[in-house]
């Protein structure tokens, strides 16, 4: 039995939509058993109002919430018993194997960081998340957890995005592709050219730069950029999809033959929504963090949130942190060599 704790006080509609996607979780997967931390009577309240097959979820009191507009290091510092802080330290202490929260996502990321510390090898944590394609699901590293990484985090989170992919969505030897302005290794940054070297001489299997408009082709399976670039590229997806979706629905209104063709292509239009529905993935893994830690949206829904409890799940199974610490060791020596280098050279890349 794989214990999961779940943020029960985390998100723009918690703890009623968090519950839900708890009980339907344990529900569907009998291999886990859903640990809800929040404000014991709140949490109770929700919980009577749905049937849970068996002794599946169990509750654990937390008095105090983190606010989604909470300063991050100001409310793990402050607010040692919200919920998320409770999940976090239970999963410290081994009472849970994963932890999964849809609040705050700088403060989970500061608390995972602070109390779990890091796998070892790895020297940041990164945020992973499934990238709808062509060609199926690509991973994009990191979308909003360091803003600034150096050459060598970045080919970590290309390490890490690689052990993920191969062993939750099953690529055999996942392309590899740097998100840069060009495809030519003397494009971008000091910081890319430099992460281009050591990709490139790696055991990973890196195609090169890829531009913007590879990111929903599927040329690659692990798409790596920084925090910063990550994140704008991820909110502008979604206002894409979100803007189209109401610019063709305000057309075909306007004419009734529309409707008969919008109405006769409503199962292709179902898959796609259904391949781009970010319900689907349920939540973003933190990668690099010694625990596993998934992300949700704040908006999540109780699907979301029941989806993001099964990668949790299935992330302990397959144990991704262990393959992640081993793909890190055996690249170790392209990094040692690339440290020595810029030692040598007598300064930073930063």
């Amino acid at each position: 039995m794989i214990r999961i704790a779940v943020d029960g006080m985390g998100g723009d509609y918690a703890p009623e939509t968090v519950v839900e996607g708890a009980v339907y979780a344990a529900n569907d997967f009998s291999e886990l058993e859903i640990v809800l931390v929040g404000q014991m009577d709140v949490i109770k309240r929700e919980l009577n109002k749905h049937k849970v097959l068996g002794g599946k979820i169990v509750i654990q009191d937390a008095k105090e919430i983190v606010g989604m507009g909470d300063s991050p290091v100001a409310a793990i510092r402050k607010k040692k018993d919200s919920s998320l802080a409770v999940c976090v330290d239970l999963l410290k202490k081994k009472e849970v194997e994963a932890v999964v929260t849809a609040g705050n996502t700088g403060a989970a990321v500061a608390a995972s960081a602070l109390n779990l510390g890091l796998l070892p090898g790895i020297k940041r944590p990164g945020i992973a998340i499934g990238v709808p394609t062509l060609h199926g699901i690509s991973i994009a590293m990191d979308v909003g957890a360091n803003l600034n990484p150096s050459p060598e985090e970045l080919f970590q989170y290309a390490q890490m995005a690689d052990s993920f992919a191969r062993h939750i969505h099953g690529k055999k030897r996942p392309a590899i592709g740097l998100l840069n302005i060009g495809e030519e290794e003397s494009k971008g940054t000091e910081v890319l050219k430099e992460a281009y070297k050591l990709l490139r001489d790696s055991s990973l299997n890196f195609v090169g730069n890829i531009e913007g408009r590879d990111f929903f082709t599927g040329r690659v399976d692990c798409i790596i950029c920084d925090g910063f670039v990550g994140n704008v590229v991820l909110k502008m997806c979604e206002s894409i999809l979100e803007t189209a979706g109401a610019m063709v629905i305000r057309e075909l209104k306007k004419n009734p033959l529309s409707l008969l063709g919008a109405w006769l292509c409503k199962p292709a239009l179902k898959a796609i929504r259904n391949e781009t529905n970010y319900e689907e993935a349920g939540g973003a893994p933190l990668l690099g963090v010694n625990g596993t830690v998934i992300i949700s949206h704040g908006i999540s829904s109780a699907r979301a949130i029941r989806n993001a409890i099964k990668v949790a799940g299935e992330m302990v199974s397959k144990q991704v942190n262990q393959h992640i610490v081993e793909l890190v060791k055996s690249n170790s020596a392209v990094q040692n060599s690339a440290a020595r280098t810029e030692e040598n050279a007598g300064g930073g890349i930063r």
